[in-house]
């Protein structure tokens, strides 16, 4: 990254520092990140439903 990006960086925080983003805005991006952050802590510690991998081990509903 050359100095230009940086500079680049620097005023589009001074933008955001002047006119910032909504309350539900900033709501809903902290809800995604702490909705994907539980999805990754269920699947490392707990580990995924064999039912909601790709090979669909779990419940079969013959037609």
């Amino acid at each position: 990254m050359g100095p230009a990006q940086y500079i680049r960086y620097l005023l589009r925080a001074k933008r955001l520092a002047q006119n910032p983003p909504p309350m539900w805005k900033v709501k809903l991006v902290i809800g995604i990140v702490l909705v994907c952050a539980a999805l990754f802590l269920v699947e490392r510690y707990i580990g995924w439903p064999d039912a909601l991998g790709r090979s669909g081990g779990g419940l079969r509903i013959n037609p």
